[in-house]
C-alpha cells in the first residue's frame, strides 16, 4: 500500500519556515516596533499622539490596502504557520543548551499568547472590520470597536480603564516583545548570521536589550494613557480636528470621531 501523500506544508517546509522566519522581523516585527513607538508619544500628550495617528489616517482610502497588504495578512500567514510549527511538533531543541531549550519552549507559547492578545486588541479597539453592519449590529454592542482615529487618546483612554483591559495589554505586550526579540536571536541561527557560541552570546545580549528597552516603550503608552485627563484631551484633540478639517488636511468623517 502506497504512503499518503504529503501535505503542502511537508512539501515546501523549508521554503515556507523560512517565510514565516523572515515574516516575523519584516514586516510583522517591524510594525510591530513602529506602533509600540508611535503609541509611547502618549508620554508627550494628547496632541502629540493625535499628530502621529492623523497621519497615518491622511492615507485615506489607501489605508485599508496598505492594513492589509502590509499588516494583516503577513501577520496572519506568520501567525497560521506558527501554530502549525507548534501542532507538528517538529522541534529542534536539542540542538542548543538548557536554557536555550526553555527559551525555545517560551518562544513557541508566547507566539500563542501573543496571537490571542492580538486578536482581541484588534476586536477590542478597531471591530475588526470596518464594515457599517458589523460595527453597529455585533462588535459596538459587544463593547468593542472603541478607538476613534480623531479622538485617540480620549477614546483609548476609555477603552483601558478599570484592570481587566489593562492587565491584558501588560501580559499581551510583554508576549509579543519576547517573541520579537528572542525570534530575532534565533533567526540569527536559522540564517546563519551568528553560529559560533561567542557570536551567539553577543547577539543574545543585543536581542535581550532590545527586547528591555522596546517592552518599556510599550508599557510607557500604559502609563500615559491611564494617567490621562480625558476632558482635557478631548478639548485638545476637537480643536485639532476643527483646525485640519478648515485647512483641508483632514476629510471631515464623523465616523472617526467619539460619539
Amino acid at each position: 500500500m502506497n504512503a499518503a501523500s504529503p501535505t503542502f506544508f511537508a512539501r515546501h517546509e523549508f521554503l515556507i519556515r523560512r517565510l514565516h522566519s523572515l515574516s516575523g522581523l519584516i514586516p510583522v516585527g517591524a510594525y510591530m516596533t513602529v506602533h509600540l513607538l508611535v503609541n509611547s508619544t502618549l508620554m508627550n500628550g494628547p496632541g502629540a499622539f493625535q499628530t502621529n495617528v492623523n497621519q497615518i489616517h491622511s492615507l485615506g482610502a489607501v489605508l485599508p490596502l496598505v492594513e492589509w497588504g502590509f499588516i494583516f495578512l503577513p501577520l496572519i500567514f506568520h501567525a497560521v504557520v506558527g501554530l502549525w510549527i507548534i501542532q507538528s511538533g517538529h522541534s529542534n531543541a536539542g540542538q542548543y543548551r538548557y536554557v536555550s531549550n526553555r527559551r525555545y519552549t517560551l518562544q513557541r507559547w508566547s507566539g500563542v499568547v501573543a496571537t490571542i492578545f492580538i486578536l482581541f486588541h484588534v476586536f477590542h479597539l478597531h471591530g475588526w472590520f470596518h464594515a457599517e453592519f458589523w460595527l453597529k449590529n455585533i462588535a459596538e454592542p459587544l463593547g468593542m470597536a472603541q478607538f476613534r482615529p480623531y479622538n485617540a487618546t480620549s477614546t483609548l483612554a476609555v477603552a483601558l480603564s478599570g484592570y481587566a483591559w489593562p492587565v491584558f495589554y501588560v501580559i499581551g505586550v510583554i508576549a509579543c516583545v519576547f517573541h520579537l526579540a528572542n525570534g530575532i536571536w534565533t533567526m540569527g541561527i536559522t540564517w546563519g548570521v551568528w553560529l559560533t557560541p561567542k557570536a551567539q552570546e553577543r547577539a543574545n545580549w543585543v536581542c535581550a536589550a532590545f527586547g528591555l528597552f522596546l517592552g518599556m516603550v510599550g508599557l510607557s503608552a500604559l502609563f500615559a494613557v491611564k494617567t490621562t485627563d480625558v476632558e482635557k484631551a478631548i478639548q485638545v484633540e476637537n480643536a485639532m480636528y476643527e483646525q485640519k478639517v478648515k485647512t483641508g488636511e483632514i476629510i471631515d468623517d464623523p465616523h472617526k470621531r467619539s460619539h
